[in-house]
């Protein structure tokens, strides 16, 4: 049998990030580093600005979620958490309008876990609070490694039963049928490998990323005209849009399926739709289906012909 090596914990993480701003600030927005957070708080993270002004403060990372636009701030801290960081943090929240907060220190004491764990449960669904701890570990001779380990993190099913006081029955079946739709993509390796899951909400819609911020998926569902649908929606690049519809024919192949191609003054997207009734639980798993293979097929089109 092989030797094995033996783990061993750096405790002094200054010896790596001797500044947190100058150093650790600077390592973690390298995309590569901000991918192993977004992995650990399974949010995919773009970032958006290092040192970003909040009047005469700045916060360590502004970054913003793919496909969606939630504003995510990340303060980091190299050291014990303490109430300076803590109040900078809702200083910066409130000053960004950030939905995502992300709090990553040396050691969470437990009076700000406890704090953490309290404004996770008296925040709406919209937000919410990670509190992280950063280590290092090495095997022998190897290289040092980065690890984060979550101390507390939002509580979707409580801020969901929240939610869900004086919600139409129409809003719950979308609420209901959106959370199935995550099973059955936490159940199937194929999609897992291409895209992460959403919180589910009480929406018509569910966005997916592909990679970039110009673009995303957008599944949604019409309970009115009882069909789902699937789109690229284009932000703002009527260029990119133009790109795409030079494709037009070779898409419409790829999707099996007649396309829509809708150019507003701002936003662009390219959409199908199939006659699927989402109010029948019975047709349920037949939608998801139709969503996973389309979305797949969406993400190798944007890799063939978008940017």
């Amino acid at each position: 049998m092989d030797k094995l090596g033996k783990m061993i914990r750096i405790t002094d993480l200054r010896s790596v990030w001797p500044h947190e701003a100058n150093d650790f600030t600077k390592w973690l927005a390298q995309e590569e580093n901000l991918a192993l957070l977004s992995d650990a708080i399974d949010i995919d993270l773009e970032l958006e600005e290092r040192e970003s002004s909040v009047g005469s403060f700045n916060v360590d990372i502004y970054a913003k979620e793919s496909g969606t636009n939630r504003r995510v701030i990340i303060e980091n801290q190299l050291e014990d958490t303490n109430h300076d960081h803590l109040g900078k943090l809702i200083t910066y929240a409130s000053g960004k309008g950030a939905e995502v907060i992300v709090w990553i220190v040396k050691r969470a004491r437990d009076e700000h876990r406890q704090a953490i764990e309290w404004l996770n449960q008296h925040t709406d669904s919209n937000i919410g609070f990670f509190l992280l701890e950063i280590e290092l570990w090495q095997i022998g001779d190897s290289m040092k490694a980065p690890r984060f380990n979550i101390v507390e993190k939002p509580n979707d099913w409580s801020k969901t039963m929240k939610t869900i006081e004086g919600l139409s029955d129409t809003d719950l079946l979308k609420l209901e049928f959106w959370t199935g739709f995550n099973d059955a993509m936490s159940n199937n390796d194929v999609f897992k490998h291409h895209f992460r899951a959403r919180k589910a909400s009480p929406q018509h819609w569910y966005d997916l990323s592909i990679g970039s911020s110009a673009y995303h998926i957008c599944l949604t569902i019409n309970t009115q005209k009882q069909c789902i649908g699937a789109d690229i929606y284009i932000d703002d690049d009527k260029d990119l849009f133009a790109q795409f519809k030079s494709h037009k024919d070779e898409i419409a192949t790829m999707l099996n399926s007649e396309v829509d191609w809708r150019e507003a003054k701002k936003a662009c997207r390219i959409c199908i739709s199939t006659d699927i009734n989402p109010k029948k639980r019975e047709l349920w798993a037949k939608s998801y289906n139709w969503f996973l293979e389309k979305a797949i097929i969406y993400k190798e089109i944007a890799a063939k012909y978008g940017k």
